[in-house]
């Protein structure tokens, strides 16, 4: 009898993760801050007052929360997790 042939393995290419990490916490600190200081900046040129400083800053950080998305997906392509 013969051994059934074993899965492949994958191995986890620690280096491109650690590269996508470190960037995907810097641009996420630009890209929150950002998103508060803007909504804080509109909300005091538009005289919105304090709910309208806080609906921005949702709407501002669901963009946020949708640019970082981006991001990974494309960090992903170009420096893969995994290999064979």
């Amino acid at each position: 009898m013969s051994k059934p042939p074993s899965p492949r393995r994958r191995r986890i290419l620690w280096r491109n993760v650690l590269t996508v990490v470190s960037a995907a916490i810097l641009i996420s600190a630009e890209v929150f801050g950002a998103a508060f200081a803007g909504s804080w900046a509109i909300a005091n040129l538009a005289g919105l007052g304090r709910i309208g400083a806080h609906i921005l800053d949702v709407l501002f950080v669901l963009g946020g929360i949708a640019v970082m998305v981006q991001f990974m997906r494309a960090a992903r392509r170009v420096e893969p997790f995994t290999a064979e």
